[in-house]
């Protein structure tokens, strides 16, 4: 008996089904499937993984956070040149890691993934940062942490950190007198919160393209990975619609409505979810 290989989607869906087995760089690299299909996932792992072994040869025991912190940026940032793709920063392959691994090129959170990665044979503990506007990587360094820009290598000091957290208050929506500190924009970001940004990434890009076929394979992997998030779905749905699949929009905001009665925009997806309906069923001549 002859056993179809699995879909880019089932793919992604086993990898994320639970967080303990979650991994981040396998997902991360599977979400280029959509473009490339036939993608060697094994094979761009093979290709971290020795990277991770050239790093690992060159610390020894005793040498200390700091210096191997050194040495890794020196590696990935120097030796190696990743860099952030300043002329083409919108560019979808700047979230696909085996393009990043060519081209030595990608965005913060892309660059971020393989720093994590790489985090672990210099051995040095590391997280991910989902800092507003701009991924970063944080490391364990004793007591403290030092915070670094993947898309240079450089540390963030307390006052640049501040610096970016202002711009970003004066241009969010957050209520005036809500005064978060800085620390609670530093916390570490779990595996699904760093492929979902990811994929938010590749939905904006797709978005600003007018891509509608692209941009609906994106939120389907979001829907895979947040199964139990409305807004998921609700967006899902405007993409469906456009793209034709009534029935499939129709299912996507009855589970919005039904999670999120009380929702602010209730009544306008009522509105759509009604006009769905009417679409599907014409009045009779």
């Amino acid at each position: 008996m002859k056993y179809a290989a699995p879909t880019p989607l089932e793919y992604f869906a086993t990898l994320v089904a639970e967080d303990e087995s979650l991994n981040l760089l396998e997902a991360a690299v599977s979400l280029a499937q959509d473009e490339e299909p036939h993608l060697d996932v094994q094979a761009v792992l093979a290709r971290v993984d020795e990277l991770g072994r050239r790093l690992k040869q060159r610390m020894s025991p005793d040498t200390v956070p700091a210096e191997r912190l050194r040495q890794l940026t020196r590696f990935f940032h120097g030796e190696l040149g990743f860099a952030g793709n300043l002329n083409n920063y919108y560019a979808a392959e700047n979230s696909y890691l085996h393009r990043v691994l060519e081209t030595r090129r990608g965005i913060p959170i892309s660059l971020a993934v393989l720093l994590l990665e790489l985090a672990e044979p210099a051995g040095l503990r590391a997280a991910g940062v989902a800092f507003p506007g701009h991924f970063l990587v944080k490391f364990r360094m004793g007591m403290g942490e030092i915070v670094i820009d993947p898309f240079t290598g450089s540390p963030m000091s307390s006052t640049r950190l501040e610096e970016l957290l202002a711009v970003y208050r004066h241009g969010s929506e957050l209520p005036a007198d809500l005064d978060l500190p800085l620390e609670f924009f530093l916390r570490a970001a779990s595996k699904r919160q760093i492929l979902a940004r990811m994929l938010r990434n590749l939905k904006e890009v797709h978005r600003a393209a007018r891509d509608l076929k692209r941009q609906l394979a994106v939120h389907h992997r979001l829907v895979v990975l947040l199964p139990d998030d409305p807004a998921e779905r609700r967006d899902r749905a405007l993409v469906r619609d456009a793209l034709g699949d009534v029935a499939g929009a129709a299912e996507d905001l009855d589970f919005y409505l039904s999670r999120q009665p009380d929702a602010p925009d209730a009544a306008a997806v009522h509105a759509h979810r009604q006009r769905l309906a009417e679409r599907r069923s014409p009045p009779l001549q």
